[in-house]
């Protein structure tokens, strides 16, 4: 049988259909249940045993449950990959997608959870609920700003790692790249003016990170042009960005801040012209992220920029955020953290950047997602700036 879901034709013949076909994961036990002793171990009357004990001293749950290394997939379907708003039960398969890639790149148990609501208290209210099940909340392609407000107060109310991984996984594989691509062009993240084209839950993490990490200067520019304190049309999260950001006081378009940039990032699907990049300063930098267009094309960029990246799999650099939410929640596990800190954010993003220090080229400043080495090294890390933070109870 053929259909059409949209602009997709649907056949179930297709191999990208066959593959999805009864959903990407299954629940398996850990113990063989074979006889009446092992069933009345694992389950009754053993297992009262257990609940008793965890009922004198909840910590015991970290030990005795799945749960301290088990991550609630979290959406609400209204940004979904470069697809937008398509509801809960569409943006299922990229959450199953998301617990798969949890599994296999650092070993950790995550269930998704779509949400029939956009509401936010809804949603907050929601997972606090439910959070006593879970080791910790990975926050998947909900919309900004509501995203910002979500993960603010889902960390002021639980205490178990909380990540809004569109957000602060993009940044740590940005600054990571960025880092070496400095490294390659023969300077530092202090040296370099930054343009970042959209204020999205991406630009807005990509940019606070950034400014931690001591960039030299950064500017946003969404729809409306530059961001800067003389709008009188921001949200406050906008309002926010200018006033840590834009010291060389920029105005206008985003074309007119390109103008003698050293990097150009892009985290919107808006299209830059080759006159506009033609202006970058020498050795530019260019992270042109969108997907599956992205805003500068490679090709094109490649004629101005000494380093690229994408947001594609088929080029070199690409900045994929399996580089980094695998490893952070490993380490917060490993850490018994309580929060994800700022902290813990830029040690991951240097683990991840001392991964390929070694072996540095313009086409190759930051490792695959399938170097055995980068879960490891980027868990190991956040672990240590946990405890370093105070956050950490192991």
């Amino acid at each position: 049988m053929r259909g059409t879901l949209g602009a997709v034709e649907f056949d179930p013949d297709d191999p990208v259909f066959r593959v999805h076909e009864g959903g990407k994961l299954a629940l398996r036990s850990t113990l063989p249940l074979t006889d009446r002793e092992s069933l009345s171990l694992a389950y009754t009357p053993g297992v009262a045993d257990v609940c008793l004990a965890i009922a004198d001293d909840e910590s015991l749950a970290r030990r005795y449950t799945w749960r301290s290394r088990l991550v609630a997939v979290v959406s609400d379907g209204t940004a979904v990959l470069g697809l937008g708003n398509i509801g809960p039960a569409a943006a299922l398969p990229v959450m199953e997608g998301k617990a798969a890639l949890f599994s296999e790149f650092a070993g950790l148990n995550s269930v998704p959870v779509v949400l029939a609501t956009t509401d936010v208290d809804e949603i907050v209210e929601t997972v606090v609920r439910m959070a006593p099940s879970f080791g910790g909340i990975n926050l998947e392609d909900i919309s900004a700003p509501r995203c910002f407000e979500i993960e603010q107060r889902l960390r002021e109310r639980l205490d178990i790692p909380v990540f809004h991984d569109d957000q602060h996984g993009t940044a740590v594989v940005t600054l990571a790249a960025l880092r070496n691509a400095a490294t390659v062009t023969g300077r530092t993240l202090a040296d370099l003016r930054v343009v970042v084209s959209g204020a999205g839950a991406a630009g807005v993490a990509c940019t606070k990170i950034l400014l931690a990490a001591g960039i030299g200067d950064i500017a946003v520019a969404d729809s409306k042009g530059v961001v800067h304190d003389g709008r009188s049309d921001l949200t406050s999260v906008k309002a926010e960005l200018a006033a840590i950001t834009n010291r060389s006081g920029l105005r206008g378009s985003l074309a007119d801040a390109m103008d003698g940039a050293d990097v150009f990032l892009g985290l919107s699907a808006g299209h830059v012209d080759e006159d506009v990049v033609r202006r970058m300063a020498p050795d530019a930098i260019i992270f042109a992220l969108a997907n599956p267009t992205p805003e500068v094309d490679p090709l094109l960029a490649h004629k101005y920029a000494s380093v690229v990246a994408t947001g594609r799999s088929d080029y070199p650099n690409q900045i994929n955020n399996v580089l980094a939410f695998p490893g952070i929640f490993a380490g917060a596990f490993d850490a018994g953290a309580t929060a994800i800190t700022e902290g813990m954010k830029l040690a991951a993003a240097q683990a991840l950047s001392d991964v390929v220090a070694d072996a540095l080229t313009a086409e190759y400043i930051v490792p695959t997602p399938f170097d055995p080495r980068v879960g490891p090294a980027v868990a190991a890390a956040v672990a240590a700036q946990a405890r370093a933070d105070g956050v950490a109870t192991a």
